[in-house]
């Protein structure tokens, strides 16, 4: 081949790949948003709206002063805590992005709709939820599979989906969204950094029960640490049910602990996919520290706010 030749072959290849950028920047500026608040970017002009599970730091903090960090750090939310503080969110500016369910004496996780039997017990401590949201105007409250209590997977999805559905109408009437969370099933080291047993830790199986209820007030609990475990191929997944995606969860794997450059999940690149499919939803922060946690928290907020 001439040197001509392999020129012009070469200023080709640089204007079809430029061609091919150009309609991908095009394609994701197009793409649908959904939008849980009001407004398509938020007022602080961040990108990313961010949360902070209380949980993980409750050995550390109040909910009180968990909330005074989600303010000095800017993010919007404080999630999974008592209905009793969302008036103390409200004079704060704050929202819940996503509510908790009450199924004492056990973890909300482990009595979920696979199972008949405890379905009288999650509509009424779903109902109780929404209710809460609703009155604040919060958009989401949590929901599980629970654990397989003997169940097959293909018994306990008719049963999510047939418990879900007597709930998800009371849902959509208060204008809160149900989210179903994937768990991971490998990690036995820790009572929350896996949950072996959980039926519901494969997110195609999930999104399965999902498109079955088939409502818009039930979406997909996107846990980036659970399912990078369970199945991997996150932004894929992010982009491929962009449409389903309800609320996100993040953490460092492995060990669910600080997110950064020492674990596998390169969170930079998931939240820019994030931004690009047009979600509008809340990221919860959802990571055990190992440090001092105000330190771990504000660095990943800082990785998340791109």
């Amino acid at each position: 081949m001439s040197h001509r030749n392999r020129a012009a072959r070469a200023v080709n290849r640089r204007q079809i790949l430029k061609g091919a950028a150009v309609a991908t920047v095009l394609s994701a500026c197009s793409l649908p948003t959904r939008v849980l608040d009001a407004g398509t970017i938020p007022a602080d002009g961040k990108k990313i709206r961010q949360s902070i599970a209380h949980w993980c730091f409750s050995e550390y903090w109040t909910v009180e002063q968990t909330i005074d960090h989600a303010v000095q750090l800017g993010c919007r939310s404080v999630e999974l805590i008592e209905s009793q503080y969302f008036p103390l969110l409200r004079k704060k500016g704050l929202t819940c992005a996503i509510g908790q369910i009450d199924m004492a004496p056990d973890p909300p996780f482990v009595k979920g709709w696979n199972n008949p039997k405890h379905h009288d017990q999650l509509l009424k401590a779903t109902r109780d939820s929404i209710d809460a949201c609703s009155e604040f105007g919060f958009p989401n409250v949590i929901a599980f599979t629970g654990m397989n209590d003997g169940f097959s997977k293909k018994e306990g999805a008719k049963n999510c989906v047939e418990g879900l559905k007597k709930i998800v109408e009371y849902a959509q009437k208060k204008q809160v969204v149900l989210c179903i969370e994937v768990l991971n099933t490998r990690d036995a080291t820790h009572p929350m950094k896996g949950h072996p047993g959980y039926q519901g830790d494969d997110t195609e199986y999930v999104v399965d029960i999902i498109q079955r209820v088939d409502s818009a007030h039930l979406k997909l609990l996107f846990d980036v640490y659970h399912i990078q475990i369970m199945n991997g191929d996150v932004i894929r997944r992010l982009r491929q049910y962009r449409d389903l995606l309800g609320h996100v969860h993040v953490a460092g794997n492995p060990g669910r602990n600080e997110i950064g450059t020492d674990q596998e999940i390169c969170y930079k690149a998931v939240m820019e996919a994030l931004v690009e499919i047009g979600y509008q939803g809340h990221v919860g922060q959802e990571f055990l520290p190992t440090g001092d946690p105000l330190a771990s928290l504000t660095e990943a907020v800082k990785i998340c706010d791109i």
